[in-house]
């Protein structure tokens, strides 16, 4: 198996950014396959997502995603340190994954 990258999102709903970002993650991790941890129909802090979990799935794996997990509510509905450290342990515990990417709001 190639590289692997792991993504964190929440894609609600999945835009032209988030298509530039998985690009952008496989090329500078060298990364064949992007694996993202994406939340299902409840956000961050508790809102209803706009779209469905299916679509958010089906919509990142038409633009790049290889895998989607979804992220437990219980992580998805908390404070942004947990929403991350739900999605980091998902896939730190996956055990193929070799790098993670983030998006910085500044570039």
């Amino acid at each position: 198996m190639g590289r692997v990258v792991g993504i964190v999102a929440e894609y609600n709903p999945f835009h032209s950014g988030h298509l530039y970002h998985i690009k952008q993650a496989k090329m500078r991790a060298c990364a064949e396959i992007a694996v993202c941890v994406v939340s299902g129909n409840f956000v961050q802090r508790g809102d209803c997502s706009l779209i469905n979990k299916w679509a958010k799935t089906e919509m990142a794996l038409l633009n790049g995603a290889d895998l989607v997990i979804e992220l437990p509510v219980l992580y998805s509905v908390s404070s942004a340190e947990n929403f991350a450290n739900g999605a980091i342990r998902i896939l730190d515990d996956l055990g193929v994954v070799d790098d993670i990417a983030f998006r910085n709001r500044n570039t």
